[in-house]
C-alpha cells in the first residue's frame, strides 16, 4: 500500500484514538507522578517524550484527515507516530532491561531519595530531589514495572499508526 492512497475512516477514527490513548498513556504516567507520589528516574522521564511528541502529532492527522488534506500528510503522520512509537517500545525494552539487571543502565542515572525535608521555599525543596535509580523498578503490576507496561502499550499505538498509515 502506497502513502499516497486516499485516506478514509480508518485514517482519522486511528488519529482520534490514537491522540486520545497517547495523551491517556502519558496522563496515567503523570497521575501516578503527581497524584501517587512516585517520582520517575531519568529514563522514566525520557520515555515519555514520543508521547509528548506524539499525541499533538496525532491531532494533526486527525485535522488533516478531517479537511481531506493530501494523503500522504495524513498518512506521513500517522507514520510519524508509528515511529514514534516504535522508539518509546525501544526505551522501555531497554529500561526493563536495566531494572531486571540484564544490562547496565545510563552512568548519570541517579541513586537515591527524595528529600523528605519540607521546610525552606520550593525552589529549594525541587533543587533537593535526587530521582531514583534507573535500575530500580518503583513497583509492579502483574510482573512488569512501568517501563514495562510502557513497552506494551508504545507497541500498541505504534500497531495501530502503522496499520492506518498503510491501509486502504
Amino acid at each position: 500500500m502506497s502513502l499516497t492512497a486516499p485516506t478514509g475512516a480508518t485514517q482519522k477514527l486511528s488519529a482520534a484514538l490514537l491522540a486520545v490513548g497517547m495523551a491517556a498513556t502519558v496522563g496515567i504516567a503523570l497521575g501516578f507522578e503527581h497524584i501517587g507520589g512516585y517520582i520517575p528516574c531519568m529514563l522514566c522521564l525520557e520515555q515519555r517524550t514520543p508521547y509528548y511528541i506524539g499525541a499533538p502529532l496525532m491531532l494533526l492527522a486527525l485535522l488533516a484527515s478531517w479537511l481531506k488534506a493530501p494523503a500522504i500528510v495524513t498518512r506521513g503522520l500517522l507514520l510519524a507516530g508509528g515511529a514514534l512509537m516504535l522508539y518509546g517500545m525501544g526505551l522501555g525494552a531497554y529500561h526493563s532491561g536495566v531494572e531486571w539487571g540484564w544490562w547496565e543502565g545510563p552512568a548519570d542515572c541517579g541513586a537515591g531519595a527524595a528529600n523528605q525535608d519540607f521546610g525552606g521555599n520550593l525552589l529549594d525543596q525541587l533543587n533537593a530531589v535526587i530521582p531514583p535509580s534507573c535500575s530500580e523498578a518503583a513497583g509492579r503490576f502483574l510482573g512488569l514495572s512501568f517501563a514495562g507496561w510502557n513497552v506494551l502499550a508504545s507497541a500498541l499505538w505504534a500497531v495501530i499508526a502503522l496499520r492506518a498509515a498503510f491501509k486502504r
